[in-house]
């Protein structure tokens, strides 16, 4: 196509059409990707001319066709917005700037790329839909010479026109381009597929023209009898829609009832109905599979009846009939509605048939993760759709698999936040019940409804999910902040802080910083759902506040007195008796300074326990005898192993610094077990060899002022 050729195509539907605009677009455009070429090894500007040509094919004015040859300048070229704005004006520019990549900016994932373009895309369609439309022309192009890209990049670029180009088409109602961009994807995504379906609908294609042409006669002689002027035509087969309908119903190809299609179209509104029920006394219809989209429209504007019926030899087939304003709408879509091709508003219902558009940015302003604005993205805007009614009659369009909670939070949110229960259609159904099209839906509320985290696992919209949100985060903010603040003054006070002193404002503002947390109640609420453990805060307020009183004095080991007592054994004197043998107990390692006891074993002596050990418990209930008291000799050099656990933030050379610092005081360590635990926090569990308690307490004191390092404790048996 040559730019001669888009202006006689402008001109065949715009006679008064400033074409001098499109041809200065052009020249520029050529000046700016000259020597520039595609990958195919045609020259560049061969790409905006087919754009242009398409966009001529919608029938829009000439400042989205100029804009549609100028696309690609500010992203391929040297030429910057604002050298189009000096040339062409502000509105080509803003046209131009939706269409660009963010190509210059680097991003963590090509999925936050793609998430940011596309949000820039949609700020800009909300201001001027053309934006879309010329988007659109620009993926079809690109589509129809994906072959000259490799094999990678043609899956990659096939997968997301199917998941959100192609669908975009359609919520515009551009069914001309939604079917040849869907078609082209499913040729690059699943080749072998595409082909078998093309061969198989092929080879059937006489039998099929016949049968198509024996109904388009008796529709004819019927219509002409009844004075209903109509042109009647054979649908054209959509290979994706068709293979769409064979995986998600399991069918074979000869199960899909529009293989064989017919189209009729009428003069008014009642040559539609006039039409319908001479076809319905021809033939008999399926039952359940008439569709009236004349009285209840599509969101995207798409209006027809459909109907399904028996043919004369027994196979179904579907009609489809319109007036030819129905017509258009349904190949143009919104570009059939285009207000500035007069300059004026030509439809001044065009602002309400784009407010889904603006619903969805509203939706999605608050999501920040790349992943979850484009998984809600296809959820909310490109999923299949269920039409329900309000019990005033007003239809409601939500994603398929959408339950009652779903439909209350489009009525408004106050109505979802005080939900309580659900009638569809005059019964009383579960919140979870998965709404079909035609249900009639009453949200049933109170005003002591509130939400509740499990509608979270229910919901299907973005927008009631965020909605959910929003008030659990506000009505159990108060909680979490008292729940925070309880746990931390529980901590305080188990480690011997003072802890009106320590958790006052001013030391805790310090703490919060430190997190890069705004405020104190941001910061208990953190602490009371979870986020942070009182030991992480508690170490911040350390950091922060020098010479805040931390842990009391531990009390000083008590020695039973000698008298009575044995002579030592192993650093052990037991009452009354010398020379016995005595053994350290594994189960809890004691060591001189703690209360411990002696239980006499059969033939292995006296084995030594910590006193609160649970195993000498439960010897004290049921064999007292056994027991007997026991003490340190303090003046008996021997070693003794402990068990010592570090609770810490976790970072990379953790365990080295601690097993450093403990293997500088000349201490044998015989075994280090670290692992990662919850909240970010790891634990590194040591037995080491220590003489006394005063050198167990000395090595804890020495890796609790290791950074990072929350607790230091001895591991007690359970």
């Amino acid at each position: 196509m040559s730019i001669q050729g888009v202006i006689q195509k402008v001109q065949t539907y715009y006679p008064q059409a400033d074409v001098q605009l499109v041809q200065q677009a052009y020249l520029f455009a050529s000046t700016a990707h000259q020597g520039q070429h595609r990958r195919s090894g045609e020259d560049y500007i061969v790409h905006p001319l087919e754009v242009a040509t398409i966009l001529a094919e919608l029938q829009l004015d000439v400042v989205t066709i100029a804009a549609g040859l100028l696309h690609d300048v500010v992203e391929d070229t040297s030429f910057t917005l604002e050298d189009l704005e000096r040339a062409f004006g502000a509105e080509i520019a803003l046209l131009v700037d939706g269409v660009t990549k963010l190509s210059r900016i680097e991003y963590k994932s090509k999925m936050e790329q793609q998430a940011e373009n596309l949000r820039k895309m949609f700020l800009a369609m909300a201001k001027d839909i053309r934006v879309i439309l010329i988007k659109l022309a620009d993926r079809l192009h690109n589509m129809r010479t994906l072959k000259h890209q490799p094999e990678e990049k043609q899956r990659e670029c096939a997968q997301e026109t199917l998941e959100i180009f192609a669908p975009l088409a359609h919520r515009l109602g551009i069914f001309r381009l939604k079917w040849e961009l869907e078609d082209l994807s499913l040729r690059y995504m699943e080749p072998e597929r595409y082909y078998e379906l093309v061969q198989n609908i092929s080879m059937k294609r006489q039998e099929r023209e016949e049968f198509i042409n024996h109904v388009i006669k008796i529709l004819k002689e019927k219509l002409d009898e009844v004075g209903i002027d109509a042109d009647i035509q054979g649908r054209p087969k959509h290979f994706y829609s068709i293979y769409n309908k064979m995986v998600k119903q399991g069918k074979e190809l000869g199960e899909i009832y529009d293989l064989i299609a017919v189209r009729v179209v009428v003069e008014s509104v009642k040559d539609c109905y006039g039409a319908l029920g001479m076809i319905h006394a021809q033939w008999k219809p399926i039952p359940g599979r008439f569709k009236d989209y004349i009285a209840m429209p599509k969101p995207n504007m798409y209006q027809s009846l459909h109907t399904t019926l028996i043919g004369p030899s027994g196979e179904p087939f579907e009609v489809q009939i319109r007036t030819w304003d129905m017509h258009r709408t349904s190949e143009y879509g919104i570009a059939a509605h285009w207000r500035y091709k007069e300059g004026k508003n030509g439809d001044k219902d065009f602002d309400a048939k784009l407010t889904w558009l603006r619903q969805l940015l509203e939706w999605q302003r608050e999501l920040k993760d790349a992943r979850e604005f484009m998984e809600s993205l296809k959820i909310d805007l490109f999923s299949d759709r269920v039409y329900v009614f309000t019990p005033k009659g007003d239809v409601v369009e939500l994603p398929a698999g959408s339950v009652p909670l779903d439909f209350a939070y489009r009525v408004h949110t106050a109505v979802g936040n005080q939900c309580v229960g659900a009638k569809v259609s005059g019964r009383i159904v579960p919140l979870d019940y998965r709404l079909q099209t035609g249900d009639i839906v009453e949200i049933l509320t109170s005003k002591t409804g509130r939400p509740r985290r499990d509608w979270l696992n229910i919901v299907q919209t973005s927008q009631a999910k965020n909605r959910i949100r929003q008030w659990l985060k506000k009505e159990q903010r108060d909680e979490l902040v008292a729940k925070g603040r309880e746990m931390l003054e529980r901590e305080t006070d188990k480690k011997g802080w003072y802890t009106a002193e320590a958790l006052k404002n001013s030391n805790l503002q310090e703490a919060a910083k430190r997190f890069n947390i705004p405020t104190v109640e941001d910061l208990l609420a953190t602490v009371g759902d979870g986020g942070l453990t009182p030991l992480q805060v508690m170490a911040k307020l350390k950091e922060a506040v020098p010479g805040l009183v931390t842990e009391a004095p531990a009390p000083l080991p008590s020695v039973k007195p000698w008298s009575g007592y044995g002579k030592p054994s192993q650093g052990i004197r037991v009452r009354g008796v010398d020379n016995v043998v005595v053994r350290l107990s594994r189960c809890c390692n004691p060591v001189p300074g703690d209360d411990i006891v002696g239980y006499i074993t059969r033939g292995r002596g006296v084995s030594i326990h910590r006193s609160d050990c649970p195993n000498i418990a439960h010897h004290h209930d049921n064999e007292l005898e056994r027991i007997i008291e026991v003490a340190w000799d303090l003046e008996a050099e021997a070693i003794y192993q402990v068990h010592i656990e570090a609770v810490a933030v976790d970072r990379p050379r953790l365990a080295m610094d601690i097993m450093t610092t403990i293997a500088d005081t000349k201490t044998i360590i015989n075994s280090v077990h670290a692992r990662a635990t919850r909240n970010n926090l790891a634990t590194v569990d040591l037995k080491i060899e220590i003489k006394s308690l005063d050198h167990l307490n000395y090595i804890t004191e020495k890796v609790k002022r290791i950074k990072d390092v929350l607790e230091v404790k001895r591991v007690t048996p359970s």
